[in-house]
């Protein structure tokens, strides 16, 4: 554990350390916003199927509580990095974001830290308003079969246009920065040369769109009443 510890602090204080953790802890998001992806997509089986997978989740309480802590302790440390990495920088005249001198200054790299800042403010209301359920108004009932009603409460949140349109615009903060942040960590960990980062850019940029369309289809459907 001691070795852990010293190995953990001996990354966190240098640049190439700091940029290879924000690396590590950006794969473990990507990976958990993909599953997330997954379990959303059930509300197109309607109601039956995405209440069924909340209860399943649910019954599993000793595992779905350590694996939310283990991803809010994972985020802490992604934000710190990021905020860290682009102070330094700054200060060193060199861009906003920690990115490898190859990749082109486009607009997902020049904003990742304000994509990255919304995206934990998008965090900091979502969880409490469907993952705890503590928003003051939200549609919590229980379908025929005694599950907590997952359906309507999406569906009746998303019918609010305010938070639809909030709910979407946040969607799209997270396909410029999941987009750029994925090509990114492929040349942080070494993964790309001058032959692969085409090939690897353009990855980057299906698993972006793949999110953007996945999450976004549902206020979309909401709005346009295909979800109700």
């Amino acid at each position: 554990m001691a070795n852990g510890t010293k190995g953990f602090l001996s990354l966190i204080n240098t640049t190439v350390g700091r940029k290879i953790l924000a690396a590590v802890t950006g794969i473990f998001l990507v990976l958990f916003v993909l599953a997330h992806l997954g379990g959303n997509m059930t509300i197109w089986g309607g109601p039956d199927w995405i209440n069924a997978y909340g209860e399943h989740l649910h019954r599993l309480p000793v595992l779905l509580w350590p694996a939310r802590i283990a991803l809010l302790g994972i985020l802490m440390i992604h934000v710190y990095l990021g905020v860290t990495l682009a102070l330094e920088n700054a200060r060193a005249g060199q861009g906003k974001y920690a990115v490898v001198r190859r990749l082109k200054a486009t607009f997902s790299g020049r904003t990742m830290i304000w994509t990255g800042l919304f995206l934990l403010l998008f965090l900091a209301l979502h969880i409490p308003h469907f993952s705890l359920r503590l928003m003051p108004g939200t549609i919590v009932t229980e379908d025929g079969l005694g599950r907590l009603d997952i359906y309507s409460m999406i569906v009746g949140e998303l019918r609010r246009y305010p938070f639809a349109v909030f709910y979407f615009i946040s969607v799209l903060v997270l396909f410029f920065h999941a987009g750029h942040g994925v090509q990114s960590l492929f040349q942080t960990l070494g993964l790309a040369n001058d032959r692969t980062l085409p090939r690897l850019g353009l990855a980057a940029k299906i698993l972006s769109a793949i999110l953007f369309i996945g999450y976004a289809s549902i206020p979309i459907l909401v709005t346009l009443a295909i979800l109700k």
